[in-house]
């Protein structure tokens, strides 16, 4: 995979901290505005980048590259997914995905016209973690209850509440705690249990947007409540609460560093079983691969799961309406 970088952000830093453990990937490329030319000249020299460019098009025109890493602010991954694949370029767009199911129907109609491979860059669906809990997910069964939690005071959290406002406390931008945080949960949900009959969305506003809230999903045998927050501090820990046992795992839903298993009238067994210290090097390794060999039956049921927690995303937005 010969990647081009679109952006410099924190996601980016993270992303390029274990790029070393991520198989078959060259960093081709990195473009960024013109005013953060200085921050992709030092990442390039850093980590070894081949080409820094200020303009996404040219980048994208760059035969060296052949998948683009969308790693901008929520609100303009659409327009630079789309772009990139009227490139031709494979696309990892990071979550959430887009705004809107069209939005998101229209970047795959475009992926498959041109027989490309676009995902969602969502961490937790990846760990090894995850596939484990799922495979033991029938051993609870059935399941009633769920609480997922992913609290995380936000870093910018204090400078928001003296008025300076970063994309991720931004409404114009798409800022706020049900798209940056609990994306993860949503994405959880789906892929565990599919689309709810009924999605609403309780919201702590501050300046316009949700610093935090639960969002409440109805299924007919079940209730999940999940919760995310930037404005409180908190060890989150989620449960998913079944007749024959419960699994629940401490700390940040995005990352599931850990997951016990307790079953009715027995001991409980904790597990991590996580390849990598850092949450992204699973998801990034599975699109490496994906995209070497052109494994479009993964990507397409990856890209199911990605609609599915989309319209689980605009319900939710919906409901504060």
């Amino acid at each position: 995979m010969k990647l081009g970088i679109v952006g410099s952000g924190m996601i980016v830093h993270d992303f390029l901290t274990t790029a070393d453990q991520i198989n078959n990937l060259e960093l081709a490329a990195i473009s960024t505005t013109k005013r953060s030319a200085h921050i992709a000249q030092e990442l390039a020299k850093k980590y070894n980048i081949q080409k820094v460019y200020t303009d996404n098009e040219k980048m994208m025109a760059d035969p060296a590259v052949d998948t683009v890493y969308v790693a901008v602010p929520n609100f303009l991954h659409y327009e630079v997914a789309k772009a990139a694949l009227e490139h031709g370029k494979n696309v990892i767009c990071e979550k959430p995905f887009v705004l809107s199911v069209d939005q998101a129907k229209k970047l795959k109609q475009i992926a498959d016209e041109h027989d490309l491979i676009i995902v969602e860059a969502i961490t937790n669906l990846y760990l090894e973690n995850f596939k484990r809990i799922q495979e033991e997910l029938p051993k609870i069964a059935p399941i009633h209850i769920v609480n997922l939690n992913y609290t995380q005071y936000s870093s910018r959290y204090d400078a928001f509440l003296k008025g300076e406002i970063a994309p991720v406390f931004d409404p114009k931008k798409d800022g706020g705690a049900l798209m940056d945080l609990n994306i993860y949960n949503i994405h959880l949900a789906a892929v565990l249990f599919g689309l709810p009959d009924e999605a609403k969305y309780y919201a702590n506003m501050q300046k316009g947007v949700d610093t935090s809230g639960t969002l409440h999903l109805s299924y007919n045998d079940k209730q999940a409540s999940l919760t995310a927050s930037k404005d409180s501090y908190v060890t989150p820990r989620s449960f998913i609460e079944g007749e024959k046992g419960s699994i629940y795992f401490d700390g940040s839903t995005g990352t599931l560093d850990n997951f016990t298993i307790e079953m009715r009238n027995q001991q409980p067994k904790r597990y991590n079983l996580n390849k990598y210290p850092h949450r992204m090097a699973s998801e990034f390794n599975a699109f490496s691969q994906m995209i070497d060999q052109h494994d479009t039956r993964k990507a397409d049921a990856a890209f199911v799961n990605t609609l599915e927690t989309m319209q689980i995303l605009v319900a939710a937005r919906n409901s504060m309406e």
